[in-house]
């Protein structure tokens, strides 16, 4: 099966991806994991990318397109995959189309912005050793402190409400679109967000196998 996940940022959909790549047991490709990987490996597209990233400029579209093609054309993933972060536009979508590249379905994670505010918004994370919490659903036993190892605890700058209203304000602009480029292609299913990750994901795995 060959799947998109769409969702704003903090929706959850990395963690969903993760959970159906295991259930079907097909890759997750997550477009800066593979960026990273064509980086390391040294493909002719990978330093394309480099040299824009050296000068600290984006990637340019038919570049990322470049390095997801050369890895759709892994041997695993001939039995399907889940496409996480790509495409990010319409523009990226229509690529995908002309590559050749039949997915199944697409499926939407939908929460609603304020839910994500409250969630992103209030993780902290131990300056030490990286463990996570967040103030109303994952509480350190003494305020501002790891329990694991007495660390402060911090709010990152990609945490702080005025970065995540921005980010979900490009994701309405750039990416939500592509809801209604799948919808008239029928392949659009949109799953409600759940507060528990187990909950979702029994809710995506039903509109898979529907």
């Amino acid at each position: 099966m060959r799947l998109i996940f769409l969702g704003a940022p903090g929706a959850g959909k990395g963690t969903q991806a993760e959970k159906i790549s295991e259930y079907l047991n097909i890759p997750t490709i997550s477009t800066g994991n593979i960026i990273r990987e064509a980086l390391k490996s040294g493909t002719e597209m990978g330093l394309k990318a480099k040299s824009y990233m050296d000068a600290g400029n984006l990637v340019p579209d038919e570049i990322v397109i470049g390095i997801i093609q050369e890895r759709l054309a892994k041997p695993d993933c001939q039995e399907g995959f889940i496409l996480d972060g790509f495409p990010r536009t319409i523009p990226q979508a229509e690529a995908l189309d002309r590559m050749g590249i039949i997915i199944d379905r697409v499926i939407d994670l939908d929460v609603a912005d304020e839910v994500i505010t409250q969630r992103v918004s209030g993780r902290r994370v131990c300056e030490a050793c990286g463990n996570s919490y967040h103030i109303a659903y994952k509480k350190p036993n003494v305020d501002g402190v790891c329990d694991a190892c007495g660390g402060t605890l911090v709010q990152r700058k990609d945490d702080q409400p005025d970065t995540v209203l921005e980010r979900l304000r490009v994701y309405h602009e750039q990416t939500e679109p592509l809801k209604g480029y799948y919808e008239k292609q029928g392949k659009l299913i949109s799953v409600k967000g759940q507060n528990e990750v187990a909950e979702t994901t029994a809710l995506v795995k039903a509109a898979i196998e529907a």
